[in-house]
């Protein structure tokens, strides 16, 4: 059996992206929903598997930019739409386009490729690290409550209609951007995207509702939010599902999680997404309360070692050989000289002796500063070559703020 791969052409792309919903259950999309994916897909940086006439993979990317640690912005690919046909698993598909795909990146000049992962172990063996977690919760509205900071009643909560969320709320997204290493820079008709209110998105709640917090008539945050009906023999037993909560300041960020956790007819708020460090942990009475789980987030892989690790800045001065492994993509093969501090960094190839040796893998999972290095080689996964070198490394690859990922890839 032969494979052809190749880039997707505009024509092809109801087939392509049929096989890729597939894949991922089958559920259609809505035309609405279907037409703005069409609009803002890559066709330059998308891949489709072919047998025959028969659209068997798929994979796209979209050049995009990440925060990092030290709150730069640093090219990365966004991988995205990764799939492969039940029929045809095991045959080096997927190998194929991860191949390909990589080559392309480093041709780009991206330096980083970030993803996040419907299976995880896939993306290990092509050199992605598990960079960011996020939490889920489920908080017990009943029996919790908040203890609020200063400033908190000075906030005003104010429902808008669906049609100005997005203006309302983006230029609130974009001034987060800069503060948490992992958060993206969104490309026009993605922003359109994450208000989208399809119908196959719903799955039994409400309509995708939108409250803004203001202070001095400016808006300072948004909670975006869907509503699950529910009754039991003794009352109602509701569930707020939060899509997503950005805030400017504490005193925001406080409103509007009273707000969410004192809706009328609901006794739960289901977080599905939110940074581990996340506030509202601090503000609640009984963490116990919340059925509070982790789970990975953002996946990284370094395409070019040198350029990724002068992309960020470093907790703490750092002066470190690394002895880095890469099978999958050999140009990163080698010793490198890391040498840097908050204010930036230097990265070069050097003959000296190794201090530290890992895998591209493990720089994947440090890099945003969600993972650290001794964590890493206490799993036998980094091993220290200098005295004192992974403590000195671990402490200068940390970030103060968790890595998060809110944008869907």
């Amino acid at each position: 059996m032969t494979i052809e791969l190749r880039v997707l052409r505009p024509s092809e792309w109801d087939e392509w992206y049929q096989g890729l919903t597939l894949a991922f259950g089958g559920i259609p999309q809505s035309p609405e929903k279907a037409a703005l994916i069409r609009e803002i897909t890559d066709f330059d940086r998308s891949l489709a598997a072919w047998d025959g006439a028969e659209c068997v993979g798929s994979a796209g990317s979209f050049g995009m930019q990440v925060t990092v640690p030290g709150g730069g912005l640093a090219p990365m690919a966004g991988v995205t739409m990764v799939s492969v046909s039940s029929t045809h698993r095991r045959r080096g598909v997927l190998t194929s386009m991860m191949r390909r795909q990589l080559d392309d990146i480093r041709a780009w000049g991206e330096p980083l490729a970030v993803l996040t992962a419907s299976e995880p172990v896939i993306y290990g063996r092509f050199g992605y690290g598990a960079a960011a977690s996020l939490i889920r919760a489920d908080i017990d509205t009943a029996r919790v409550r908040l203890e609020l900071p200063e400033g908190t009643e000075s906030v005003r909560i104010r429902k808008i209609p669906a049609k100005d969320a997005l203006a309302e709320c983006e230029p609130v997204y974009a001034r987060q951007v800069p503060v948490r290493p992992g958060m993206i820079v969104r490309l026009p008709g993605w922003d359109r995207l994450q208000y989208l209110d399809a119908p196959e998105d719903r799955q039994g709640t409400s309509h995708l509702q939108t409250v803004l917090a203001e202070r001095d008539g400016r808006t300072t945050g948004y909670a975006l939010f869907r509503i699950r009906p529910g009754w039991e023999d003794a009352g109602p037993k509701g569930r707020v599902e939060i899509q997503d909560i950005q805030a400017d300041d504490p005193a925001s960020y406080a409103a509007l999680c009273r707000y969410v956790l004192s809706i009328d007819l609901t006794s739960v708020v289901s977080m599905s997404n939110r940074p581990v460090d996340d506030p509202w942990q601090s503000l609640i009475s009984d963490i116990r309360r919340c059925n509070v789980r982790v789970q990975d987030s953002l996946h990284v892989r370094l395409v070019e070692v040198g350029a990724a690790l002068e992309a960020r800045t470093y907790r703490t001065p750092v002066d470190v050989v690394l002895e880095v492994a890469d099978a999958f993509c050999p140009w990163n093969e080698g010793r490198w000289r890391l040498t840097g501090d908050a204010k930036g960094a230097s990265c070069e190839r050097t003959s000296d002796a190794a201090d530290l040796s890992l895998s591209v893998r493990e720089l994947g999972a440090v890099y945003l500063g969600g993972s650290s290095l001794a964590e890493l080689a206490a799993a036998g996964r980094v091993r220290e070559l200098r005295r004192g070198a992974l403590a000195e490394a671990s402490v200068a690859f940390g970030s103060d703020t968790a890595p998060w990922g809110p944008h869907d890839i």
